[in-house]
């Protein structure tokens, strides 16, 4: 007896095992129950139907929480990451010149999918980037003089930053499990906590009372704790609402009542049904994040309000009060934090916000925003708003000079006194995303799971 298999299901068959044999199932298949295909329907079809429905479901359950100001800042802040990179990679090559083509190598990091073209982008900021051709038609990409002086000028801030991030660095140290961290995984944090392009050749190695590079049997370095710093070891919470300050050499982490600073989103009209829960939760005790946190059980009240007070602490290292959540996933492990961090951060919207905005999640501590505007700038934070002003580029397209039209037109620069940015302004493109720098996002089904559970509270 011979049994026909309709064709939709082979086609599904075919699909399953092939996506099992890459290791991508489970992400597929995870909420996809087993059912028929139906006549005339492609099972392909039936995979990107899913995957866009779950990720609707996300937007719409979370639109009341919203919070237009600081997805203005996501942007605005995805827009000089962008543009950060572009200036690196040109930096690091030796005439700090670049072909275009080769750029295209970089879309990833900066997002920018086809059919975008990157000499388009490079388009947008012409006072930071100008492109010509050479004799042969390449054509080459490198840095306007305005975009030396601003990397010179960012060298000098990230050399005065280095104490005070050195001092961020050991403090995540004395927070971690066992007191050191991969460097693979620290390099993340290498643009938020205001770190050097050499943080992994030579700056690990300037702070030698702080911490040292070791490297573990299976091949992978660490950056290890030298010393305990009990002043390193308050808060920034206990800073602000305590007032006290660093000069205490004999302090000694255990439990705080300290209550989190909450801004809720305009809309969200929950905040007023669980005003009881709130004042509960804030009423609760928590262990410190510098103290041992290995007896606490997972899952426990007491171990999820710590490890808020673990993400509010890293947070406010942070130059921009954000983070990709990514980022903060990675950790996990070494800051005994749960693994629904999403959760967390979405049933606690009132400490935490989180923007959907582009490919990957960003988390802020809402208390370090007014509006879309950072509370506290540092000189960091400050040259990046600088740069964001080079940004921009609303007026026609200039033409491609090549090379020998680059030497007349420095020519006519030595007597023309004119700025000629008559037709130049400050304007931002949507370009979603941030700078990815690794494979490991935020798994769509996680977040849906964390809109579920953040439903029922």
């Amino acid at each position: 007896m011979v049994v026909q298999v309709p064709k939709g299901e082979v086609l599904m068959g075919r699909l399953r095992s092939w996506l099992q044999f890459n290791g991508n199932a489970h992400n597929v298949f995870a909420k996809m129950p087993e059912r028929k295909v139906l006549p005339g329907e492609s099972p392909f079809r039936r995979v990107c139907v899913r995957l866009m429905t779950t990720s609707k479901r996300v937007q719409d359950r979370s639109k009341e929480k919203k919070v237009r100001e600081l997805e203005v800042a996501t942007e605005k802040w995805k827009i000089a990451s962008k543009v950060m990179f572009l200036m690196e990679m040109l930096k690091s090559e030796p005439d700090m010149i670049m072909t275009v083509r080769s750029l295209e190598q970089y879309r990833r990091q900066i997002n920018l999918p086809k059919p975008h073209k990157i000499s388009d982008f490079i388009r947008k900021s012409p006072k930071l980037f100008e492109l010509y051709k050479d004799q042969r038609g390449v054509l080459w990409c490198g840095l306007t003089n305005e975009a030396e002086d601003l990397l010179d000028e960012h060298d000098g801030l990230l050399e005065e930053n280095g104490d005070k991030a050195a001092e961020h660095v050991t403090r995540c140290l004395m927070m971690s499990v066992d007191k050191k961290l991969p460097l693979d995984k620290i390099v993340h944090f290498r643009r938020d906590f205001g770190l050097p392009l050499d943080f992994r050749i030579n700056w690990v190695h300037k702070f030698p009372e702080l911490f040292k590079v070791v490297k573990l049997e299976d091949g992978e370095e660490y950056l290890e704790l030298v010393s305990w710093k009990p002043a390193w070891a308050i808060t920034e919470l206990e800073k602000k609402t305590l007032g006290l300050t660093e000069e205490s050499d004999d302090h000694k982490p255990g439990l705080l009542s300290l209550a989190f600073p909450m801004k809720f989103p305009p809309s969200y009209k929950k905040m007023y049904r669980y005003r009881g829960k709130i004042e509960h939760f804030q009423k609760r005790s928590y262990l410190s994040p510098y103290a041992d946190a290995r007896g606490l059980e997972a899952g426990s009240k007491e171990f999820d309000k710590r490890a808020i007070a673990v993400m509010h602490e890293v947070l406010s290292f942070t130059l921009e009060k954000r983070l990709v959540t990514d980022h903060l996933t990675h950790f996990r492990r070494e800051f005994v934090m749960p693994q629904k961090l999403m959760r967390i951060f979405l049933k606690h919207c009132g400490i935490f916000y989180v923007s959907e905005r582009g490919k990957r999640f960003s988390v802020f501590l809402t208390e370090g925003y007014d509006g879309p505007e950072l509370i506290d700038k540092c000189p960091l934070v400050l040259w990046k708003e600088k740069l964001l002003r080079f940004t921009g580029y609303r007026g026609r397209k200039r033409d491609i000079p090549t090379y020998s039209d680059t030497l007349e037109m420095e020519e006519r620069e030595l007597l023309d006194s004119g700025s000629g940015d008559d037709s130049l302004s400050v304007g931002f493109e949507k370009y979603d995303g941030d700078v990815v720098t690794d494979d490991d996002e935020m798994d769509i089904d996680e977040v849906n799971d964390a809109y579920e559970e953040d439903d029922k509270v």
